[in-house]
């Protein structure tokens, strides 16, 4: 927005434009372009209907993983969508079996919280 401000005053300039002119005219289409090309691109950009897609560890909460260690407080080891997790149970009384699916309820870093699916 403010390149087309700066390319406007630039043929202001070329075409023999005063000083105060040419910073009329970059000050004016710089905030003309800014009043309509900043909602255009806002539409562009947003995802619609409020329905954001989730990203990083906030879609990993929520999803279901199958175990391939044994999960238990101290320990364990989950698949999530073709990914290995460290897990813990998010009780810490349950231990789960491999093969058995697991809902995914909390990330402490590198390590999912899991329960019973």
């Amino acid at each position: 927005m403010l390149a087309a401000g700066a390319l406007a005053a630039a043929v202001t300039a070329a075409a023999d434009g005063e000083l105060w002119a040419q910073g009329l005219v970059f000050a004016l289409v710089s905030a003309l372009a800014l009043v309509v090309v900043r909602p255009a691109i806002k539409r562009h950009l947003d995802t619609g209907g409020g329905t954001e897609a989730q990203i990083g560890l906030a879609a990993i909460e929520g999803s279901t993983g199958i175990v391939l260690e044994r999960v238990d407080a101290d320990h364990g080891l989950i698949k999530i969508e073709g990914e290995l997790w460290r897990a813990r149970s998010f009780d810490g009384t349950e231990a789960y079996e491999p093969g058995e699916r697991v809902r995914v309820i909390e990330v402490k870093g590198a390590t999912v919280m899991v329960w019973k699916d």
